[in-house]
């Protein structure tokens, strides 16, 4: 099971959600979770890069859902560990 820690901004992003946005995000991170060890994730999810962002990640889990997050350095050997940056509408790709 991976580890995880989330920013502030994170927080902040995730309690301005609508109660069926979190559902949506939990949702999708079930999936991620799912996916992660094989290091290859559904195409739903269109995980990728941030244009011009070394390092961190977007993840899609709904038509205008976008979550920001980056891989640190493992807490438990051989788990992955994920830090959540962002989450919200695709707004939060202009400061991941």
């Amino acid at each position: 099971m991976p580890t995880h820690d989330e920013t502030r901004r994170f927080w902040r992003d995730f309690a301005g959600l609508t109660p069926e946005q979190a559902k949506a995000f939990r949702r999708a991170v079930k999936r991620f979770v799912e996916d992660l060890p094989a290091g290859k994730f559904r195409k739903s999810l269109r995980v990728k890069g941030v244009e011009g962002t070394e390092g961190v990640f977007e993840m899609t889990w709904a038509a205008d859902g976008r979550a920001t997050f980056e891989y640190g350095p493992e807490r438990i050997k051989g788990e992955t560990h994920i830090l959540w940056r962002r989450v919200g509408t695709h707004d939060v790709l202009g400061a991941p």
